[in-house]
């Protein structure tokens, strides 16, 4: 492995006496693990002729390679470092299509640089879920919205609220607006759709004729073409290039805005490690507004 690093920083800096300054070591110990890497290899990875080392052919291919060998070293040396502070070697992550997309990707880059060495798995179920993998352990932390009932056994924390908004085709009878109550329930209803058979499924539920969708992105596609209408968050609605074909009429009995709670869910009775109870902390500060 020394030679290898050795070999990385000569071609980094360009000089073995560069190389030995970042390495902390004298520049013949670095020509010396050089010369012994091309002797163990076969090959000449520097032509010396000049005043400072070139890389060969065989050096320049043999670069890539050595780079990938002492990258995974790092890796695997990380790996050890978090069994030694009883970090997760593993974390799975259920959140509901509700907690807005640039928020994921933000407050799971954080978590990458905080805990490089954690494998992730980041799941993307429904409504009770998201509750339901946490309490059978099939998640370590969930964010989902707001169930009326919620198993004892999990904790919770609200950490937003996310505005649904009716949405149908431009085409779509109630398209004109405004649109009365006793008008949504004459139109099928696209509602999302959860593997649980719960209560939560049916809690937001108008009309009598019902699709059943269990992606949000699918159900953008259904309603472009007229064949109902549904409840959408907004950020999924703005964030679609559908957004064009789709249309947000005017309501007669409220301005237009259902919002829902979004919680992080836990199960009581596990224990916590430093990733978890870090991506807690950093959810509880991410605070989805209602806007």
């Amino acid at each position: 492995m020394e030679q290898l690093a050795a070999f990385a920083a000569a071609a980094a800096h360009g000089s073995f006496s560069a190389a030995a300054r970042a390495l902390g070591k004298a520049q013949s110990a670095v020509s010396t693990q050089i010369a012994n890497l091309e002797i163990d290899l076969g090959v000449e990875l520097f032509d010396r002729s000049g005043r400072n080392p070139v890389l060969t052919p065989a050096g320049a291919r043999l670069l890539p390679e050595a780079r990938v060998i002492l990258d995974r070293r790092e890796h695997l040396l990380g790996v050890a470092s978090s069994f030694a502070g009883h970090v997760e070697t593993r974390l799975v992550v259920a959140i509901d299509e509700l907690f807005p997309e640039p928020a994921v990707g933000e407050v799971f880059a954080d978590f990458a640089s905080r805990f490089p060495h954690v494998e992730l798995e980041l799941m993307f179920p429904n409504m009770e879920d998201v509750g339901r993998f946490v309490l059978d352990g099939k998640a370590d932390l969930g964010v989902m919205w707001r169930q009326e009932v919620l198993p004892p056994e999990l904790g919770f924390l609200t950490i937003g609220w996310v505005p649904l908004q009716l949405v149908c085709g431009r085409d779509h009878p109630l398209a004109k607006g405004p649109v009365g109550w006793e008008e949504l329930k004459r139109h099928r209803q696209i509602m999302v759709a959860g593997r649980s058979e719960g209560p939560e499924k049916q809690r937001l539920r108008v009309a009598s004729d019902v699709w059943w969708i269990e992606s949000h992105w699918v159900m953008l596609q259904i309603l472009r073409r007229n064949v109902g209408w549904a409840l959408i968050p907004r950020h999924i609605i703005e964030g679609s290039p559908l957004a064009p074909d789709l249309a947000t009429p005017a309501l007669e009995f409220d301005k237009g805005d259902h919002p829902v709670a979004l919680e992080m869910v836990w199960h009581k009775q596990r224990p916590v490690g430093p990733a978890a109870k870090w991506l807690r902390n950093r959810l509880t500060a991410t605070r989805i507004a209602l806007g």
